[in-house]
């Protein structure tokens, strides 16, 4: 598509060329490529010229799917205040077009952003919002999904049962339109939702799956973070600690063991080198402060052990990377990520 439009150069061609490209590339995580197409294309759209495309390619405007798929893609690569800038340009021109669906896509795109960046009360209102769009339009696929973000939204706010249940159901009639789109993602919400309520068994048994998808349909986008969730939750099914006290968003001091140690290990370095493979600096930052507070505990824990100076070399290297990662960002410093990775660094260097 794109080598045809190249050669007639029409700009209607040249957009939609670049359209079929950025929602591929994000997906299949070539994030850094997902971007230069997603710029081309916003160099490129004008709203009162292609405003009809949306009825005829796809079903939605765009200029709106570029900043929303923008919003994404710029916060996975480490640039969160960015992504918020373009989330709310992406809701602000949705309006302007006032094309229902182009509304809902735009509205469940970019609201992810707000959950990367753990904002529960800005993601519900704007799940809240999609769902209502969604009724009233008969948008059924959307209508399952902005569900999906409300339920989760629900666990954040302490409703665990309520969401969790919410989610599920959500899930279920999201499948039934067909879709198999975004359900790596929604796996991981499921599974992370399990481990806040104790439930890590059922939460692992949730991520097994998201990843088999990776592998069947190349879906990668959220490969990083299935990868550390299944370290987080490994060690919580293996802790003694119990209960939704040892939630993977809080995790309290653990003993697993020493297999289970091993094993959430793996899953973190293995998202730590799926993250750097993407360029993705927001996941990497994440896997690399679970890594780091696994060996803080196995620090602590080897205090007194003969292997106590090895724990703390081991210690002090993933020290060293979650520095480096951290003073790789220049912006969204009052995010969680970075607020609790700064944090972390401090009472280390004491």
């Amino acid at each position: 598509m794109l080598a045809q439009a190249q050669r007639s150069q029409d700009t209607a061609m040249l957009l939609q060329a670049h359209h079929t490209l950025w929602p591929t590339l994000c997906w299949l995580g070539e994030l850094p490529l997902a971007r230069e197409h997603l710029e081309r294309g916003m160099v490129l759209y004008n709203r009162y010229q292609h405003h009809a495309q949306a009825f005829m390619f796809g079903g939605h405007d765009p200029g709106t799917c570029s900043l929303s798929f923008a919003a994404r893609v710029l916060w996975a690569l480490g640039y969160p205040d960015q992504a918020v800038t373009r989330l709310r340009e992406s809701l602000t021109l949705s309006e302007e077009v006032a094309h229902p669906f182009s509304l809902v896509n735009a509205l469940f795109i970019a609201a992810p952003v707000h959950q990367f960046r753990r904002e529960v009360a800005a993601l519900r209102e704007h799940a809240e919002a999609q769902i209502a769009v969604c009724r009233e339009q008969r948008f059924a696929q959307f209508l399952a999904s902005g569900t999906i973000l409300k339920g989760w939204a629900q666990v954040e706010q302490g409703q665990q049962e309520e969401g969790l249940e919410l989610m599920r159901q959500a899930l279920t009639s999201y499948l039934a339109t067909g879709a198999e789109l975004w359900r790596p993602y929604f796996l991981a919400l499921v599974a992370e939702t399990y481990g806040k309520v104790g439930q890590s068994e059922e939460g692992l048994r949730a991520l097994s799956e998201a990843l088999a998808l990776v592998d069947t349909t190349g879906e990668r986008y959220y490969e990083a973070e299935l990868y550390r969730l299944k370290g987080e939750l490994t060690l919580q099914k293996q802790s003694k600690v119990q209960g939704p006290k040892s939630a993977v968003s809080n995790p309290q001091p653990l003993t697993p063991s020493s297999h289970a140690v091993a094993e959430a290990e793996a899953c973190f370095l293995k998202a730590i080198e799926v993250a750097r493979k993407q360029s993705a600096k927001s996941w990497e930052l994440r896997a690399t402060r679970s890594l780091v507070c696994l060996r803080q505990q196995q620090a602590r824990r080897d205090a007194s052990h003969p292997a106590r100076h090895e724990a703390r070399n081991r210690l002090a290297e993933a020290h060293s990377m979650l520095s480096e990662v951290y003073h790789w960002f220049t912006e969204g410093f009052d995010t969680k990520d970075l607020h609790e990775a700064k944090a972390l660094i401090e009472k280390l260097r004491n």
